[in-house]
């Protein structure tokens, strides 16, 4: 073996560390993004049970199903609401019923004719 191959190994080694260093630094990243995420999540829905009430909180998570970035956008809302004393607490079902109304007055109604 030569020098010159001898050099290339190492340095191809050398290269293989440092790409395993990086992907190992990713991972611990992204694992620690998502343990970030979870415990944020968890907050958030312990706050919403002792916003809402059962039934009201059924409510949200068939619109979840259905409209997953709207019901994150209301229960962001809810929970502000919530905190400023805006509402009375616990939101019964009724009253979150009466919230969704009033969001959904709030869009525009488009339409577009063809002559």
């Amino acid at each position: 073996m030569s020098e010159d191959e001898a050099a290339g190994e190492v340095e191809l080694e050398e290269l293989r560390k440092r790409r395993m260093l990086a992907l190992q630094q990713r991972l611990a990243q992204e694992q620690q993004q998502s343990q970030a995420q979870q415990k944020l999540e968890a907050q958030k829905q312990a706050l919403l049970r002792r916003i809402l009430t059962p039934k009201s909180r059924q409510r949200i998570n068939n619109l979840k199903m259905v409209k997953p970035e709207f019901a994150n956008a209301l229960e962001m809302q809810l929970i502000q609401i919530a905190q400023a004393g805006k509402v009375r607490i616990p939101i019964t079902d009724e009253q979150l019923k009466e919230i969704l109304i009033r969001l959904q007055g709030q869009k525009r109604d488009i339409r577009i004719t063809r002559r």
